[in-house]
C-alpha cells in the first residue's frame, strides 16, 4: 500500500503534507503534488494534514489512475520537503469537480 495525491490537489497545492512526511516522498508540479509510491512508507501522517482531503490510501477503490499519475510524475518532478503557501485560488478550487481534465499541468514545480 501507498498513499496517492488525487484530483482535489490540483490548483490548491497545499503543502502541509510535505512538512510532516518523514521520508520526503512528495514531488512538485506546477499546480499539483504527487507522492512517489516506491518511497512512501505508508505511515499515513500526510493524509490528515491535507486541507483539501486530496491524499488517499491506494487501497480505496478507483484510485488506479491516481497511482499511475503519482508514479509517473514523481519520476520527473522535483522533490519538495518544505511547506509553502497554497496557490492563490486554493479556497475557490477546493472541491471543484473534474480538475484533472480541466486544469492539470504536467509542468514541473520549483521543488526545494
Amino acid at each position: 500500500m501507498t498513499y496517492v495525491v488525487t484530483d482535489n490537489c490540483i490548483r490548491c497545492k497545499y503543502t502541509d503534507c510535505v512538512e510532516v512526511c518523514p521520508v520526503d516522498c512528495f514531488y512538485e508540479g506546477e499546480n499539483f503534488l504527487v507522492i512517489h509510491p516506491d518511497e512512501c512508507i505508508d505511515c499515513g501522517v500526510c493524509e490528515p494534514e491535507c486541507p483539501a482531503e486530496a491524499i488517499k490510501p491506494d487501497t480505496e477503490p478507483g484510485l488506479d489512475k491516481w497511482l499511475k499519475i503519482n508514479s509517473e510524475f514523481a519520476q520527473i518532478w522535483p522533490n519538495i520537503t518544505v511547506k509553502r503557501d497554497a496557490m492563490d485560488e486554493a479556497k475557490e478550487m477546493d472541491g471543484v469537480e473534474g480538475k484533472y481534465e480541466k486544469f492539470f499541468s504536467a509542468e514541473p514545480g520549483s521543488g526545494d
